[in-house]
């Protein structure tokens, strides 16, 4: 990596270089020189098969930043981000759990910063998805394609209550949380772009295992009461994104040269779709999001 950190001069040597944990579309790397602390994302090959468009990353990490809520964006070339180093706590699934008002208060921070470059839909990224698995044969949970009524029912239910779409993360497992104390910071913007703020929601609650009553509680607090139709809204797109993300770690199992059981991740988001899908209380969500308010 040396080669391509000589080319960007704010990481100039002398320079001490330390890989990150995590990352699985890309490799991270903290690097302290004589010009402060950053963190390098280097993008690793195949981001095109899973809707990655870096150019599109940068754009909404700057505008994440100026909401300040995103780290700062220090340079960005030859396939490098640059950030600035936020030097805090990491966050566990209880840790975002235990801080159910802060996330919603960073949360609605990006909600309203400035229009991201590209809109984020769920529905039309699985379908991208389906696509790429079909076309190069990689293999996907057996019983996927059966889901799929089910999915298109939610997709209907969904658009009667639809009031629009703010800058999201679309991404925020509870790695991409960065408690300093005073702040929470949210990092990563790969698949940043406009969309639904109860996908957002729904997407903490299902990456970060959160209780039912632990959405309740962020929902609430993200507007500022309870909102029961935005509860099953929530969930229900919770539900559509661990369909969708299923197909992700499908490809990603196919194709990624990075060491980590990707069929297992997807394994896990296709068995919580199933339980969503097919649960009794399923018809009963679609209901409730569909009334509205």
């Amino acid at each position: 990596m040396d080669a391509l950190f000589d080319q960007i001069p704010v990481l100039a040597r002398p320079r001490s270089v330390t890989e990150l944990p995590g990352g699985l579309t890309n490799r991270n790397f903290k690097i302290i020189n004589n010009n402060g602390a950053f963190v390098a994302r280097v993008a690793s090959e195949g981001g095109e098969l899973l809707a990655i468009d870096r150019g599109n990353e940068y754009r909404n990490s700057v505008r994440a930043a100026q909401a300040g809520v995103g780290a700062p964006v220090v340079d960005y070339r030859a396939g490098v981000l640059v950030l600035g180093y936020i030097n805090g706590t990491t966050l566990t699934n209880a840790g975002v759990a235990d801080r159910i008002p802060r996330v919603a208060s960073a949360v609605r921070r990006l909600h309203a910063a400035e229009r991201f470059d590209r809109d984020f839909d769920m529905f039309e990224i699985q379908r991208g998805y389906r696509t790429v698995a079909a076309q190069r044969g990689i293999r996907i949970p057996d019983g996927y394609d059966e889901l799929s009524p089910a999915f298109d029912a939610m997709r209907k239910a969904l658009a009667a209550g639809f009031d629009g779409t703010v800058p999201c993360n679309n991404d925020l497992l509870a790695a991409n949380f960065i408690d300093d104390g005073a702040n929470i910071w949210l990092i990563d913007y790969e698949y940043s772009g406009n969309n639904d703020a109860c996908f957002e929601l729904g997407n903490i609650w299902a990456e970060c295992q959160l209780s039912d009553e632990a959405l309740e509680h962020l929902v609430s607090e993200y507007y500022g009461g309870p909102k029961p139709a935005k509860v099953a809204r929530a969930m229900l797109l919770g539900l559509a994104g661990k369909y969708g993300w299923t197909l992700w770690g499908a490809i990603q199992a196919a194709v990624s040269p990075i060491d980590f059981d990707f069929w297992s991740w997807a394994t896990e988001r296709y068995q919580g779709a199933v339980a969503g899908f097919t649960g009794r209380r399923f018809a009963r969500l679609l209901d409730e999001a569909a009334r509205g308010e």
